[in-house]
């Protein structure tokens, strides 16, 4: 395939939003407190960073997305729906991992209908050397 695209690379990463308990110092003989509220919320952030295939002197481009909770399908669809903005008229060949929500019914049903975007699998595991 010889087009002039943009190459991205989009992964998910979900993070809890409380607080790392780490040493700390206090006089001898008194323990230190430390205190935080336990709920167990998450974030989620949806990052993705391109290349241009044909010109290198465009630069790098990094863009995310955040929200609460997890991606699912319909919140992947809609960070694809805010990329084909940052990359307007682009061509973009999109590359991501075998997570379920990427090659589901609806994802593949969705990305048919995108004549601006190509996906690629990222192999589970590459060979090295």
């Amino acid at each position: 395939m010889n087009t002039r695209a943009w190459i991205v690379f989009l992964d998910e990463s979900g993070v809890s939003l409380l607080p790392q308990v780490r040493r700390t110092y206090s006089p001898r003989g008194r323990t230190p407190l430390l205190r935080h509220r336990l709920n167990w919320k998450r974030a989620s952030m949806a990052a993705a960073l391109g290349y241009h295939a044909a010109d290198p002197d465009r630069g790098p481009r990094l863009c995310f997305h955040l929200k609460p909770g997890s991606y699912d399908t319909t919140a992947l669809i809609e960070v694809l729906e805010q990329l084909k903005v940052f990359y307007h008229g682009e061509r973009v060949v999109l590359v991501w991992d075998g997570l379920s929500a990427h090659w589901s019914r609806a994802m593949r049903s969705w990305a048919a209908g995108q004549d601006w975007l190509a996906l690629e699998r990222l192999p589970a595991y590459a060979q090295c050397c």
